[in-house]
């Protein structure tokens, strides 16, 4: 007797499900991919590039119309018996714009503690930005806002434990090992300033062979 004829087997619905599985995963990415461009994903958007982002090696002055010159190197002066400084103090008249030193995300807009009005940034290389003693705040300003390095945050004052003192921004880093001083940075900022000032006043000749 002839051998019996098996029909071939049916690769069909397989072949079917692994169609339909590739076209979910290629839907799922385009969807994630239209999500992380909207505004609604800026927050997260902003933290992840902050997160790769390396700490700062130079920032602007984050009081107007101060230079890094004119600020004082106290950082790790005593104060009182048991701490020391944590940062520096930029001194102004009361109600001078406050900006923030870099790219960041709010995340704590309180008045406590020593520092009375405050505001903290988390900024490149998500070390925080602490800016203390402030006068107020700027309006609408709130914690989860995306904060541009310029925007105004708010205003020098003499609020918490400077109450009575000469009014200015008291302004500190934190990292990963704790606190840093700012003055350096700040000086590197007023360099790259002066650089690329006298470059824009370069004439275009000179400026080539520069």
């Amino acid at each position: 007797m002839a051998d019996e004829i098996r029909p071939g087997h049916d690769y069909a619905p397989a072949a079917r499900r692994w169609v339909a599985a590739i076209v979910v995963i290629m839907a799922l990415a385009a969807l994630t991919h239209w999500a992380w461009r909207q505004p609604f994903a800026a927050r997260w958007r902003i933290g992840w590039e902050l997160s790769r982002m390396p700490p700062a090696t130079a920032l602007p002055v984050p009081v107007d119309g101060v230079r890094a010159r004119g600020i004082a190197d106290t950082f790790g002066a005593p104060r009182g018996r048991d701490r020391r400084h944590a940062g520096v103090d930029i001194f102004a008249a009361r109600g001078t714009p406050v900006r923030s030193a870099t790219l960041g995300i709010v995340v704590s807009i309180r008045e406590s503690g020593l520092g009375g009005r405050q505001v903290w940034i988390v900024g490149p290389g998500r070390e925080r930005y602490y800016y203390a003693h402030l006068d107020d705040w700027t309006p609408g300003l709130q914690a989860g806002d995306i904060v541009l390095a310029g925007d105004r945050i708010g205003g020098v004052g003499d609020s918490g434990n400077a109450r009575g003192t000469p009014t200015h921004l008291h302004f500190g880093i934190y990292g990963g090992q704790g606190a840093r001083d700012p003055l350096p940075l700040l000086r590197a900022g007023a360099r790259v300033t002066r650089i690329a000032s006298n470059d824009r006043d370069m004439p275009l000749k000179a400026r080539e062979k520069h």
